[in-house]
């Protein structure tokens, strides 16, 4: 059984995980907005997608969206979503190229999982939907 308000550990820890994700993914949309130029020039060679700045705006708005709507809790549940279907073509990308495994291709999976555990630290709604077991199930 879910409780109804997370414990105080519980939302703090929340709070972080999903603080720290956040920071990074308004960052990282912030560079592909304000500076297209910079996040052309740190982009590795051979992604298959073109690197101009109008690819850059696209992928940036395309994240800040998705950052905006889990900010807000009201629709955080929605943010992740998207944000992890925007983390699954990053994921993808960096296997099509052979980028390293732990570094580069696995990074959408820490953040994706940073993403939801913060979520459901701090979410009751989700703890419901996506409940831990601990123990011997039936």
């Amino acid at each position: 059984m879910t409780d109804a308000v997370p414990a105080k550990s519980q939302l703090i820890a929340g709070r972080i995980l999903s603080g720290l994700v956040i920071l990074f993914l308004l960052f990282d949309a912030g560079l592909k907005l304000a500076s297209p130029e910079t996040a052309i020039k740190y982009t590795p060679p051979g992604l298959g997608w073109p690197l101009d700045v109008g690819t850059m705006y696209m992928l940036g708005i395309l994240l800040l969206i998705p950052t905006l709507l889990y900010i807000w809790p009201r629709t955080a549940i929605l943010g992740a979503i998207l944000i992890t279907g925007y983390l699954g073509g990053a994921i993808a990308t960096h296997v099509r190229i052979g980028s390293p495994l732990f570094s580069h291709t696995l990074f959408g999976v820490y953040l994706g999982v940073m993403l939801l555990g913060g979520l459901w630290l701090r979410d009751p709604r989700v703890r419901a939907l996506i409940p831990l077991r601990t123990g011997a199930s039936a």
